[in-house]
């Protein structure tokens, strides 16, 4: 088949029909403005903006830490008005933000506007999954390894462009970078204009006359069942820390290891990603995403015992179960990806998904804040230490499989709601 016949027709495939596509564009379109900034981030702020490495690091900090409350914000709003506004909204304010930055050198500045942009980020990142869930349906599971797939690519190409404009090594190479990624939330903006409102169960009545016209929506903050299994989540979201700060800072520390071999880890991890996030769909019916719990348990304990391993040998055999531990890890991180996607939307309401998923999305949020602590924690205490961070989140994994049976054995309201017209 003609290669652009055969990508028609996978695009085709693609779940949520012309919006589920157009949504999956826009990801594609943020995630390569996405790759062009965050290559370059530190590099801006050092030789444009001229922080020192005690601002940067704090400047990240206090950015991140405000970006939490993006998840269960977005969420929340998203519950009470119509989800494609906003994102717009959101996606235009992560744009400003971008552009922002240009115009200061002044470190409060650039603090506040960097807060904005975590923030926006976080929320972006929560509203798209909740439109994919409302645009999917049953259906969620294999859109959320298509857009997992094309977001991984988005990101590949994002930091191929930035190594290409850096070879220039100009002030003006880095300010270009920061508006090719402003200019990417505004192209995502114009894609998000042109997909459909999709129904919304928070915005809804019952037809019931045994029950008021209003019913008061779920609160995710009273559910001690859901804010456990966000906990374990948060566990489990460390496998994003590995890759960004354990494998890098492990192969820089050991003398049994080359270390150019942490770049080419990190390209495994992506070809890995984009060639079978989409098969792994399969687990991700609700069932199958409970009983997944226990080979995602397998994976992680096995990446860090290699992980340990992988100190006690020669050169190649460093190489062989370093490689064989980001195998492990890349294994761990799809199918938590698939398993994590459908848990933390059957766990919820539909009537209060968006304040749910909100919630859900702290613990990946929060793991921007002890990832990096745990992997250097295990990096400082050697081998036992990464054999203690693998079996330390799988042990977590059978936690959450033994929380989360009782939860999905509930049956949902046989009262059917009817949605209120958003015009």
């Amino acid at each position: 088949m003609h290669p652009v016949r055969r990508a028609a027709a996978w695009s085709k495939r693609i779940p949520g029909g012309r919006d589920g596509r157009r949504m999956i564009a826009a990801a594609l379109v943020d995630r390569i403005g996405s790759g062009l900034w965050a290559s370059v981030s530190v590099l801006y702020f050092t030789y444009v903006s001229g922080l020192t490495v005690a601002e940067i690091g704090s400047l990240a900090a206090v950015a991140g830490a405000v970006g939490i409350a993006g998840a269960p914000l977005g969420g929340r709003i998203a519950d009470r008005l119509p989800l494609t506004r906003v994102l717009i909204a959101v996606q235009l304010a992560r744009a400003l933000a971008a552009l922002a930055l240009l115009t200061t050198d002044n470190y409060a500045l650039l603090l506040a506007y960097s807060a904005v942009g975590a923030l926006g980020d976080r929320a972006a990142s929560v509203l798209t999954k909740l439109y994919a869930t409302r645009v999917a349906g049953p259906e969620r599971v294999r859109y959320q390894a298509v857009h997992r797939t094309v977001a991984n690519a988005g990101w590949a190409l994002g930091g191929l462009g930035a190594a290409g404009a850096l070879a220039l090594g100009s002030v003006a190479a880095y300010q270009w970078l920061l508006v090719g990624d402003a200019l990417s939330f505004v192209a995502c903006t114009l894609i998000v204009l042109r997909c459909g409102e999709p129904p919304s169960p928070s915005r809804t009545v019952t037809t019931s006359k045994d029950l008021a016209p209003t019913i008061r929506p779920a609160n995710p903050w009273r559910d001690r069942t859901y804010l456990a299994y966000v906990a374990t989540e948060t566990v489990l979201f460390l496998d994003d820390a590995v890759f960004k700060v354990g494998l890098p800072l492990w192969i820089a520390h050991t003398d049994n290891a080359p270390h150019g071999l942490a770049p080419l880890l990190m390209v495994l991890n992506n070809v890995m990603v984009v060639a079978l996030q989409v098969p792994l769909a399969r687990f991700g019916a609700t069932t199958a995403a409970a009983r997944a719990l226990l080979p995602l348990s397998a994976a992680f304990a096995l990446g860090g015992v290699t992980m340990a391993l992988s100190a006690t040998g020669g050169t190649v055999t460093a190489i062989l179960l370093l490689t064989a531990s980001a195998a492990l890890f890349t294994l761990a991180e799809m199918l938590h990806a698939t398993v994590s996607w459908e848990l933390s939307v059957a766990l919820a309401p539909d009537t209060a998904l968006g304040s749910y998923l909100g919630v859900h999305g702290l613990g990946q949020a929060g793991q921007r804040s002890i990832g990096p602590l745990a992997v250097t924690a295990a990096i400082a205490t050697g081998p036992v230490g990464w054999a203690a961070f693998g079996s330390g989140i799988a042990v977590t994994c059978l936690i959450q499989r033994r929380l989360v049976r009782n939860r999905l054995a509930r049956t949902s309201l046989s009262v059917p709601p009817i949605t209120v017209s958003e015009n």
